[in-house]
């Protein structure tokens, strides 16, 4: 065996049981076709196997890939004409998107991430109008991208079954509307009415057809409880039962979301859904950020994860989750940049600094996340979350060789004290710019600014002529109903809290 040396000179390979960063010096990464093979000193590698090309070399830092374990679209819905609003009135807003096609728009949003450093995303695929042949035609044209790309995905449809534009049924609210509205918002809202056995369908189908795919692993995705009946929720948990697959679910992203749940329950979300057996290692919750110290010890309690998504909660107004709440309850928690980060792309590296610095807390003995907890929710954790939990989110022996080679110089330039701990200074001060080599199963994915697979200015000229065009009639069409829905939809929630 030669395979490929992956050099540095220094190896972030992993966290220690208590946390701490692993980290080997002057090593190199022995990979054989998508696997890491071996992991030592460098001259030792280089003459145990010295037909092996190289990979990296002096001036360059290895770390695992990252994981951005929460995802939804590919041009951010600011881009395409949706505001950032609070939550609930965001969803009759982005009736003002542009269509773009499914290729196209996951092509967009993979470039920013891997150009970041990301390696494996979550895409949760939210809203897909039309029958089951439609949706599983656009969830195929997403997965054929990540593929094109080289990249790896965790797709999931999610699983809604009522209350599509407000938190109560969707006949309550069209019959609510004046009258010239709901003509066009009932035939909006039942695009979108795929029945609920159709749906299940759909993961099924999905499942079946990219069982054998290395870079491809389905999920399900019970959407949200105000999204969900009891009788949904009780399918989702039969489907995580029979098949072992992990769950993500939205939860508790708002405060009317949790009023939602004490009206509709008379008590906690989490508590809910646990009567239905979903609570437990297979799932992550996504956002969390009203759910209350009993929330967080349930949670801990059964062995679910969290998915934190920082940039999201900012803008849409959704709250600040308790992070060193949830880190000091040991729940595992992983970073998402959603719909789109702080800056509206998909920068991980810049969502990472934004989750440590948010969350430090005034006074001088008050707990803040550090940059270790921040990194290895950014890989060991987040790849928890996913189905190739276990083969991910670290750099050893056996593990898929998914790799990122960082420019030190471009870290540090000009200076860097270097009596500061390395992981603190790579979470600190590494930008999209020092993303030299990304490699996902050992196959360089990304070099110098240049994706191998793919040419990246060719897809956004794509997007560019797409989107340079009027706006369909359809479109012009939806751009309105979402202006004239939003005051009957604030108005919904306006006594609420």
């Amino acid at each position: 065996m030669s395979g490929t040396l992956v050099v540095a000179d220094r190896i972030v390979t992993g966290f220690a049981a208590d946390g701490t960063p692993e980290i080997v010096e002057d090593a190199a990464i022995l990979v054989d076709g998508a696997t890491i093979a071996a992991i030592g000193p460098a001259s030792d590698l280089r003459r145990a196997h010295p037909e092996a090309p190289e990979v990296g070399g002096r001036g360059m830092v290895a770390i695992p890939g990252l994981v951005n374990a929460h995802h939804h679209v590919g041009l951010t819905p600011f881009q395409l004409g949706a505001r950032d609003q609070p939550l609930e009135l965001w969803f009759p807003e982005r009736l003002a998107m542009r269509d773009v096609h499914p290729r196209l728009d996951t092509l967009f949003s993979a470039f920013e991430m891997v150009a970041s450093g990301v390696t494996t995303v979550q895409h949760l695929h939210s809203r897909a109008p039309g029958d089951t042949d439609a949706v599983i035609a656009r969830a195929e044209a997403i997965l054929g991208a990540y593929v094109e790309l080289g990249m790896r995905a965790s797709y999931s449809f999610a699983l809604r079954d009522q209350n599509r534009m407000i938190y109560d049924a969707d006949a309550a609210f069209v019959a609510s509307l004046p009258e010239d509205l709901r003509a066009p918002t009932a035939a909006y809202l039942t695009g979108f009415g795929l029945p609920l056995a159709d749906q299940i369908a759909v993961f099924h189908a999905l499942r079946d057809r990219w069982a054998a795919a290395p870079l491809i692993g389905i999920q399900i995705a019970p959407s949200n409880l105000h999204w969900l009946s009891d009788a949904a929720l009780e399918s989702a948990a039969r489907i995580a039962e029979a098949t072992g697959a992990p769950m993500h679910m939205h939860l508790l992203e708002t405060p009317y979301q949790a009023e939602y749940a004490r009206r509709r329950t008379g008590g906690s979300a989490l508590e809910h859904i646990d009567r239905f057996g979903l609570v437990g290692p297979q799932l992550t919750i996504g956002h969390g950020v009203w759910m209350t110290p009993d929330d967080i010890a349930l949670l801990a309690e059964r062995g679910g994860c969290l998915c934190h998504n920082c940039s999201s909660n900012l803008r849409l107004k959704s709250g600040t989750a308790d992070l060193n709440g949830f880190l000091a309850s040991g729940v595992p928690v992983a970073l998402g940049i959603d719909e789109a980060g702080i800056n509206d792309d998909r920068d991980m590296l810049q969502e990472m600094r934004l989750a440590l610095t948010l969350h430090r807390a005034p006074g001088h003995a008050s707990p803040c996340p550090t940059a270790t907890q921040i990194l290895r929710m950014a890989t060991e954790h987040g790849a928890a979350t996913t189905p190739f939990a276990g083969r991910i989110g670290r750099l050893a022996p056996g593990r898929l060789a998914d790799i990122v080679l960082l420019d030190w110089r471009a870290v540090t330039w000009p200076h860097q004290d270097p009596g500061l701990p390395l992981v603190d200074v790579l979470v600190r001060r590494a930008k999209a710019g020092a993303v030299r080599t990304v490699l996902v199963g050992g196959e360089t994915v990304y070099h110098d600014g240049r994706f191998t697979r793919v040419d990246r200015d060719a897809v956004l000229e794509a997007i560019a002529r797409a989107l340079d065009a009027p706006r369909s009639e359809a479109e012009m069409a939806l751009a309105r109903l979402a202006k004239a829905l939003h005051g009957p939809v604030a108005a919904f929630y306006r006594d609420w809290i």
